[in-house]
């Protein structure tokens, strides 16, 4: 099986600065896309960015300039820097992978983290 663990939300004050990381483990031959989502409460939950195996990002119109995608693919792990932060960024953000877990198979499977708070206090 494969696990993502989020790390470092918590509470901030507006335009300070959070760094999300997130570690998949497990049965894991390659990750394909990592990805941060956000959920605010009584909302959907929404894009925040994309990475490629390429290196190639993708961001919401809402943080471009203020958010930056990357991944260490030697830990498998995807990271989220996060600076001038506002209130509206407030949301449990969550990680998501797409990963291959097998050398004998093209297929991989979507997973997602349990989320991580960010609070952002006007």
């Amino acid at each position: 099986q494969v696990q993502l663990v989020e790390s470092g939300g918590g509470l901030v004050q507006a335009g300070g600065s959070l760094r999300l990381s997130c570690a998949a483990s497990g049965t894991i031959f390659s990750i394909n896309a990592m990805g941060w989502y956000r959920q605010a409460p009584g909302q959907q939950r929404e894009l925040v960015a994309t990475i490629t195996t390429g290196d190639m990002t993708n961001y919401a119109d809402s943080v471009k300039g203020r958010f930056t995608i990357s991944r260490d693919n030697a830990k498998n792990t995807v990271y989220l820097q996060m600076i001038s932060l506002k209130p509206e960024d407030t949301a449990v953000y969550y990680c998501n992978a797409n990963i291959r877990q097998s050398i004998f198979t093209v297929r991989t499977n979507e997973y997602w983290g349990q989320g991580t708070q960010v609070t952002v206090s006007s």
